[in-house]
């Protein structure tokens, strides 16, 4: 069964915005008190899981939603110095082009995602943003049920181990990609069905099981039996 929908995270998957947050992330610490981040923690922390590093950066849970609104609240005043990885938009017009549903769910505010994709917002036909940050679950429901479609036809790419947790938990396919804040062994350690290293591998992975997908109905069936020759 060929992927229908795709649900794509925005912050390292589509937007470049680490180099932002590494310059942030102290200021958020030192209002909200937990631990710094030093230039020496920060490959450690790619290889940790979201869980290991609240627990390691010791931020206090109770602390987490008025953290996620002030960090929107920053993104959204920076939205023109966090780029596109070259070829987002490419590869999500050649997705649409080809007849896949693009659904964005992150833990940014819409209209701050919709201004770092500019004119590729366009290409999606269903947001679902302001995401907790272990509230991808419930989103992805949503989104899917919107869409119209079987969990089976939909794939959700990320680039944090959080985000392959998430597709786990509503039984969809899910890819990680290489580029974003995840180190890479850390996201092929749980397992994705999808490994990108590049921008590119999007398209040609989904797009090529659709073109096999359509080449496996056009070509014929011979029931043996009835000598019949369906097309």
């Amino acid at each position: 069964m060929p992927y229908t929908l795709a649900i794509f995270d925005l912050d390292g998957t589509l937007a470049d915005s680490f180099p932002w947050f590494l310059r942030t992330v102290n200021d958020i610490a030192d209002r909200f008190g937990f631990r710094r981040v030093r230039d020496e923690d920060v490959e450690e922390l790619r290889h940790a899981s979201t869980r290991e590093i609240l627990s390691r950066l010791e931020v206090p849970l109770w602390k987490l939603p008025a953290i996620a609104r002030h960090a929107r609240r920053l993104k959204g005043e920076a939205a023109s110095e966090i780029p596109l990885f070259a070829g987002v938009e490419a590869m999500l017009r050649t997705l649409a082009d080809n007849g896949v549903q693009l659904a964005l769910v992150t833990s940014d505010s819409e209209a701050n995602a919709r201004e770092k994709l500019g004119e590729a917002a366009a290409l999606f036909s269903h947001f679902d943003c302001s995401a907790s940050l272990f509230g991808k679950p419930a989103k992805f429901h949503r989104v899917i049920r919107r869409a119209g479609v079987a969990p089976n036809q939909v794939v959700a790419i990320g680039d944090e181990v959080r985000d392959i947790e998430a597709a786990r938990a509503v039984g969809i396919a899910c890819g990680a990609v290489c580029w974003g804040y995840a180190a890479p062994a850390a996201l092929r350690a749980h397992g994705p069905d999808h490994v990108f290293e590049r921008m590119d591998e999007i398209a040609d992975v989904l797009c090529n099981r659709r073109a096999d997908w359509r080449s496996v109905i056009r070509r014929p069936i011979v029931d043996a039996r009835w000598r019949i020759t369906l097309r």
